[in-house]
């Protein structure tokens, strides 16, 4: 197991941790991704903890991002919950699934830890092509509603201040939904990032649901997915205080900032800059990869 450079002070490593997820915590908002895609990256890439220690605490992390804002979201009647039921019955367990399979790799095969490096690097790269092709749409058009998602009258409705009425839709699709989600949280809980940087786009471009419904019933999900897949996480130990303490208080008050920057900064330079930030970071976690199964 790898551990941090014993010629450092104890308090070193959590100063550190604090002042990187207040940063990410700041961005996370701007950029429209959760805590836990941007820490795990940077994380794998520049610091010396064990791999299953910083998919946990992206985990958790996640879970801290969308705990902030989902009770909002509910309150104010834009997350639909009878989707995230039908969605995160089935993306929770493949959420687990995930997390198991991911800690099998790196407990039961040798070199499992390079594995996982270069794999999450490959997973780094489909999300910039996501974040480069996703495109949003404020209202979708309406669209035919399939047999199946008819039949759980998966409708909703919230009433939006800026238009000064009641915005309604139907959604669409719910079976490519799922399956999506079921893939995203797999990869989620394998990796400890969660599903939330292909929510938004799912459930805006495929179900049909306005982008403000998309994104509050996008957090609710997430709340669940990374819930469950930090359970085989906790039973197998890889959870550790020194990492996560720091870095849930780190990124709680820096969504909180955040969320005040989002009214003026621009959030189009932070995107790119987390683009980039995303392709150098899956280029490390590959050479660190490559390099620990002795190819580079």
């Amino acid at each position: 197991m790898t551990v941090p450079n014993p010629s450092l002070c104890w308090w070193v490593w959590p100063v550190i941790l604090f002042s990187a997820t207040f940063i990410i915590g700041c961005i996370a908002p701007l950029s429209g991704l959760g805590g836990g895609v941007l820490f795990v990256p940077l994380a794998t890439a520049f610091t010396p903890f064990n791999i299953d220690f910083i998919r946990g605490t992206g985990l958790i992390l996640a879970l801290t991002s969308a705990l902030f804002s989902a009770p909002r979201f509910i309150k104010a009647g834009m997350a639909n919950l009878r989707i995230m039921t039908a969605i995160a019955s089935i993306s929770a367990i493949a959420s687990i699934l995930g997390a198991v399979m991911g800690l099998w790799i790196t407990s039961a095969l040798p070199h499992g830890q390079s594995y996982v490096l270069v794999a999450l690097g490959a997973v780094l790269f489909l999300i910039f092509a996501v974040m480069i092709t996703s495109k949003k749409a404020e209202f979708p058009p309406d669209g035919k509603v399939d047999s199946f998602t008819a039949k759980l009258g998966l409708v909703g409705n919230w009433f939006e201040p800026n238009l000064d009425k009641i915005v309604e839709y139907k959604a669409r699709r719910l079976p490519l939904g799922i399956l999506c989600f079921s893939a995203a949280g797999f990869i989620g809980g394998m990796f400890g990032m969660g599903a939330g940087w292909v929510g938004v786009p799912v459930l805006n471009l495929v179900m049909g649901l306005p982008l403000k419904a998309a994104a509050a019933t996008s957090m609710t999900i997430i709340t669940v997915n990374s819930a469950a897949a930090a359970w085989p996480y906790i039973a197998n130990g890889a959870m550790l205080t020194l990492i996560i303490v720091p870095s849930v208080v780190g990124i709680s008050i820096g969504a909180a900032l955040g969320a005040r920057l989002a009214l003026r900064v621009k959030p189009a330079f932070v995107r790119y800059l987390v683009i980039v930030m995303m392709l150098f970071c899956g280029l490390i976690n590959i050479y660190k990869g490559l390099h620990g199964l002795a190819i580079l």
